[in-house]
């Protein structure tokens, strides 16, 4: 009789952290794979409160809500490695800069940046940035509650496309993290939903139907291009679905 593993354990989160962050954490084993999933929106709650933080405390020194905002996106790209920025950049290069999916897969795997990949990365920063700047010009504690919600949100929409796409490459740390059950995605989808909740109120139902449109839209391009997900694709769905979730917040 095959034996199942537990939909939750206690080491996913420092599974999940030590893969989606630079935080220095120590894991053995990698074991668990995709079934620690469930966890990123936890990671996205740590890091968005740490970057939430740091804006707070420049606020209260008296710096302007610009440079505030800044530092707050410096936090969020210092504390992941730049590694979804990155994933954005490749993504971005890769499925508009190849005309067919295996040149596609090649360019995504360069790691040197193109055209495409700079201007992703210039508005994708100068959205975050402007929306940061409007949530911290309305006051600490609403930007505090934005960036939470914004973070654990778009990172509860990696473990639903890894469940729902295919790897397009036999390869990378996608490929190395496995298949994700669809109970771990739809757990990790619903943790996500309930601490934005508390962080949002009923706010929370537009901001988590606004992160789930941005990454379905990166979802069905990734599929028609490439034939599913890499690393670099959930980097950019995690990025977007951000994105989207602070200009909602910010209107």
């Amino acid at each position: 009789m095959e034996i199942r593993e537990p939909l939750v354990k206690q080491k996913d989160f420092m599974i999940a952290l030590a893969l989606l962050s630079r935080l220095p954490v120590q894991v053995e084993r990698f074991d668990r794979g995709a079934r620690a999933a469930w966890a990123y929106p936890l990671v996205g709650l740590i890091i968005g409160g740490i970057a939430g933080t740091a804006g707070i405390i420049a606020h209260w020194i008296g710096f302007p809500p610009g440079l505030t905002a800044l530092i707050s996106l410096l936090f969020m790209v210092v504390l992941t490695g730049a590694m979804h920025e990155d994933g954005l950049a490749d993504t971005a290069d890769g499925l508009w800069g190849g005309w067919d999916r295996v040149r596609r897969l090649e360019i995504m795997q360069d790691s040197r940046i193109g055209t495409f990949g700079v201007l992703a990365l210039f508005f994708a920063f100068s959205a975050r940035w402007a929306a940061l700047w409007a949530l911290f010009s309305v006051g600490s504690g609403t930007a505090l509650s934005a960036i939470l919600a914004a973070s654990l949100l778009s990172r509860a929409t990696l473990p639903a496309l890894m469940a729902a796409l295919p790897n397009a490459r036999g390869s990378g740390l996608s490929h190395s993290t496995g298949p994700c059950p669809p109970e771990t995605a739809w757990l990790a989808a619903a943790l996500a939903f309930a601490l934005s909740i508390l962080l949002l109120g009923f706010g929370a139902i537009p901001a988590t139907l606004m992160a789930g449109m941005a990454a379905l839209g990166i979802g069905i391009i990734a599929s028609r291009k490439i034939g599913g997900q890499t690393g670099d694709i959930l980097g950019a769905a995690q990025q977007v679905a951000e994105i989207f979730v602070l200009l909602l917040l910010v209107a």
